[in-house]
């Protein structure tokens, strides 16, 4: 049976010993490169067997924290692709690729272990918490445990 994107952002969470998408695509050698793309919020690409995330530069940290476990979320899952840009108006996607993506983010951004440790906190807060965007809090999957 195929490992479900939950399951692989926990794996690699637990593989690197981290949360961070920027640890973990530094220990992965993926490059992180920074510049102005105007309405683009960041992309994966692959070229020859060099993997990079570029992210739109001047982001705020919350933001760009999502942003690159979103994309980090491609090169691992997607590897192989070189995906569409992630525009403002493209965050909150319905394409298959797209939304498995944004899932890994929030798998690995909100682990279970802190909607555990904060049982009785609102939606809003638990988004605020992890730089999550609130319209993608939908797909978090928790698991009671």
């Amino acid at each position: 049976m195929p490992m479900n994107v939950k399951q692989i952002a926990t794996m690699t969470a637990d593989k690197y010993h981290t949360h961070s998408p920027f640890d973990i695509a530094d220990r992965r050698g993926v490059r992180i490169i920074y510049s102005p793309l105007k309405s683009v919020l960041g992309y994966y690409t692959r070229y020859k067997r060099i993997q990079c995330i570029i992210l739109q530069e001047g982001l705020p940290y919350p933001l760009r924290r999502f942003v690159c476990a979103h994309e980090l979320g491609h090169s691992i899952c997607h590897a192989d692709l070189n995906t569409q840009w992630l525009k403002v108006n493209t965050l909150v996607s319905t394409d298959r690729i797209e939304r498995e993506a944004s899932t890994f983010a929030v798998e690995l951004l909100l682990p279970d272990q802190i909607l555990l440790t904060y049982p009785d906190s609102s939606v809003e807060f638990m988004a605020k918490l992890s730089g999550i965007p609130l319209a993608l809090m939908e797909l978090k999957k928790f698991i009671q445990y």
